[in-house]
Order: C-alpha cells, then sequence, then structure tokens
C-alpha cells in the first residue's frame, strides 16, 4: 500500500518508513523538517498541502505519527498545538475520507490519561490504567489536543466508515526525562520498561501491526508498552516499596543494578496495562525488563536507545511550520 506517514523525519518515523518498507508498503513520508524518509516537507496544518499529497501520491492508508510534544509545551503556543495537533489530524481526516482511504492508524499517548492527581501520585497505591480507565482529565495542551484527535478519528469511523486505529503510546523517547533526574537517564529508561515505556523499534511494530488490522477492527484504541510483570494485587506494594516487588519478581535484579551503580524504583505510581493490544492487535513488544536484566548480566549493550542530546527535528521551528 502507499501510505502517507506523517512525522516521518522524527524519532518514530525515521524506524517506521523502514518497516513500512520491509512490510512491503511504499511510505510517502510528510513533515515540516528535512529527512532521509520525507519526501514532502511541509505542515499537516496546511489543508491544501494535505489534500495535493492525497490526489498526487494516490494515498491508500495513513499513519500519522506527526505533532506536537509535551516538551514542545515551552517552544510553542497553544494555538500552535491546536493547529497541529487538531487541525492537522482533521485535515487528514477530511482528505483520506475524500479520497477512500481504507485505513487510518493515530500515534497518540498514554499521557492523555494522566490526570494531575495521577501525576502527584496521590493516594497510597498505584493507579492501574487500561483502556477502560477514566475519566480522562489531561493536565497540558499535549494531552488536551491528543484527546480531542481521537475523537475526530472515531468521529471519522462512526459518521463515514474510515477504519481507525488508535494506540496510546507509552514512553519512548530517546533523551533524558524533562523533569526527573534522577535516577540518571539509562537507569530511568530501564526501570520504565516496567511500567511505562517501550522500545522506538517496538512502537514501529506496534503501527505496522494497527495497519494491517484496522479494516477488520473498524474502529478502537489500545496501550502501546512493553508488558508490564506486575498484576493489580501489587498496586499497594508498589507505592510503598517497588523496588521489594521487583527482587521478589526478578531474584538478583537488585544485585545487576548494584553492580552497574543503578537503583531500582523505590515507589511506582501508575502502570500501563498493554496486555489488550496482545489480545485483538497480537502485538507483545519484544523488549521488556527481562532484556534489560539480560544486557547487564551478560555485558550487552543495553536494548533501547539514549540520547541525552537528542532533540526532535522541528524543535527549531516556529509555530507557523511546526507540524
Amino acid at each position: 500500500m502507499r501510505v502517507l506517514l506523517t512525522g516521518a523525519s522524527g524519532w518514530l518515523g525515521r524506524f517506521l518508513a523502514p518497516a513500512l518498507q520491509g512490510a512491503g508498503h511504499q511510505p510517502i513520508g510528510l513533515d515540516v523538517a528535512p529527512g532521509e524518509h520525507t519526501q514532502v516537507v511541509g505542515s499537516i496544518a496546511d489543508s491544501e498541502l494535505v489534500q495535493r499529497i492525497f490526489s498526487e501520491f494516490e494515498v491508500e492508508a495513513v499513519i500519522h505519527a506527526g505533532a506536537l510534544h509535551k516538551p514542545d509545551i515551552v517552544r510553542q503556543t497553544t494555538q500552535a498545538f491546536i493547529d497541529v495537533n487538531v487541525t492537522g489530524t482533521l485535515n487528514l481526516l477530511t482528505s483520506a475520507i475524500e479520497s477512500g482511504v481504507g485505513r487510518f492508524v493515530f500515534t497518540s499517548t498514554t499521557s492523555l490519561m494522566i490526570s494531575q492527581a495521577i501525576r502527584n501520585e496521590q493516594g497510597t497505591a498505584a493507579v492501574w490504567l487500561d483502556e477502560q480507565s477514566g475519566p480522562l482529565e489531561p493536565r497540558n495542551i499535549y494531552g488536551v489536543t491528543k484527546l480531542a484527535a481521537e475523537g475526530l478519528c472515531r468521529d471519522a469511523f462512526l459518521n463515514h466508515g474510515l477504519p481507525c486505529i488508535v494506540l496510546r503510546t507509552s514512553r519512548f523517547f530517546p533523551e533524558d526525562d524533562d523533569t526527573h533526574s534522577v535516577p540518571s537517564g539509562e537507569n530511568l529508561k530501564a526501570n520504565e520498561l516496567l511500567y511505562r515505556r517501550a522500545t522506538v523499534e517496538d512502537m514501529a511494530t506496534a503501527h505496522i501491526l494497527a495497519l494491517e488490522r484496522a479494516p477488520q477492527i473498524g474502529f478502537d484504541i489500545f496501550i502501546i508498552s512493553a508488558p508490564t510483570p506486575f498484576t493489580q494485587e501489587d498496586v499497594i506494594d508498589l507505592k510503598r516499596d517497588a523496588a521489594s516487588v521487583v527482587e521478589r519478581c526478578f531474584p538478583g535484579a537488585s544485585a545487576l543494578y548494584a553492580a552497574r551503580g543503578w537503583s531500582l524504583p523505590k515507589t511506582i505510581g501508575r502502570i500501563y496495562d498493554p496486555s489488550r493490544a496482545q489480545e485483538i492487535l497480537g502485538f507483545r513488544a519484544g523488549t521488556d525488563f527481562v532484556t534489560v536484566l539480560e544486557a547487564l548480566k551478560h555485558g550487552h549493550e543495553l536494548p533501547f536507545a539514549h540520547d541525552p542530546t537528542y532533540l526532535p527535528p522541528h524543535a527549531d521551528l516556529s509555530f507557523a511550520t511546526a507540524g
């Protein structure tokens, strides 16, 4: 299929484009910044450009991975988030419907599930999050606009019959966390594979599966993350003493961590449950916490990317051109 891939120059796009090619598809990259996999440089907020792309390239499917993200809040205006994340998504859906496109995959975020109360980790137990969790009360413009875009996808299916799959992706960025500096970047990423992270390669795989199964599913929302070793019976202990729970699940983990100068999480306030994606999409992340422990045990390279200097290609662009 000829697949329009938005955000083709971004972190996910640079892995998704080759994955699409490997699956026998022809990606058509669109991004505001040039890149190896970007054929068209421009913004999804430009409705005329979007319409022209669908016509000229005879687009058959869409993977919409382009967006302004949470770190962009300090770089871009509220209006920019609306223009790109909401209006841009509407432009793509409108052209997809008018062109008779057969499937649409939207890269959303688990961030929109995190209210301020969850963010503050109030309460005595970790919060177990799945696709039924709610009410949804996103705490910033990133989450607000992503939730609005999910609603547009639902509307496109219900009122126009466009098969749309929404993937609420957990963390997969390579840079350091913009709010936490302890523990260090690699240590934090390893810990997060227990409850709120996946590799970018696994994210690409999930998108390919969603693309292939969209016509059969119609519309649905899936959390995409590495499988958690925890159960809902662990939520109180995870909040009180997460390191003991991890050691119970993985005897010897604390020693492997100590040998590298790392620390297991003292407390865990939330867990993303990706089991529904495994059940319906057939997706299970290839990299999980066990993979990390094996790498530490045998002295292998860590199974995830870490680049504290990484900046998205659109970071220096103004809101007028960011997409």
